[in-house]
């Protein structure tokens, strides 16, 4: 997959949504495509990757079929796909993939955890890294940074008056600013 391919892919993806054809929420990826295409050069097919509502990219880059993936966006799966045989599992519900992903990892399994920035502020986060950490677990926390908690700056919600983190042993940061909005393409679609 080059960053050509994703982002046509997403485009069609977005296409669809403008059109009525999702009949569900969708979450689009846009603006991390370099950063994603970079990490996935060290994800082997055998290794696990649990991510998040906004999954498609990592679907593609870990050899999941685009085909396959997008008749599940179009049956409205787009927030909560799973294609064990790919070994890779997505959750809608914030923090929810990550102790699966621990599971796994402590399994004796290789596992990368994609979430957000708002979710690697929450309890459950550093929960799930401090248990990987100290059990030095096989686990990648991939945190996809667009300073953004829905559409609240996450840094100010969160944290104002902190120093922001950079990363530490297990996690690995990465900064972008989104091309799409939190859910949809930017076009009110009812279903």
């Amino acid at each position: 997959m080059t960053r050509d391919d994703l982002i046509a892919f997403e485009r069609d993806v977005a296409d669809a949504w403008e059109v009525g054809r999702i009949r569900g929420p969708v979450h689009l990826s846009g603006g991390n495509e370099d950063a994603l295409i970079d990490i996935f050069k060290e994800i082997r097919r055998e290794d696990w990757v649990f991510s998040n509502w906004r999954s498609h990219y990592h679907a593609l880059l870990h050899g999941v079929p685009p085909d396959r993936l997008m008749r599940d966006i179009l049956a409205g799966k787009s927030m909560f796909l799973h294609y064990p045989e790919y070994r890779f599992f997505t959750s809608s519900i914030v923090g929810g993939i990550l102790p699966i992903a621990c599971g796994v990892a402590a399994a004796g399994a290789k596992v990368w955890c994609f979430v957000g920035d708002m979710t690697a502020s929450i309890g459950a986060f550093h929960d799930a890294w401090t248990f990987a950490w100290l059990r030095d677990l096989p686990i990648e926390f991939v945190v996809e940074d667009n300073d953004l908690s829905t559409n609240t700056p996450t840094w100010e919600a969160w944290t104002a008056n902190v120093e922001r983190p950079r990363g530490s042993k297990d996690i690995r940061r990465y900064w972008y600013t989104r091309t799409y909005p939190h859910v949809g393409s930017g076009v009110f679609v009812p279903f």
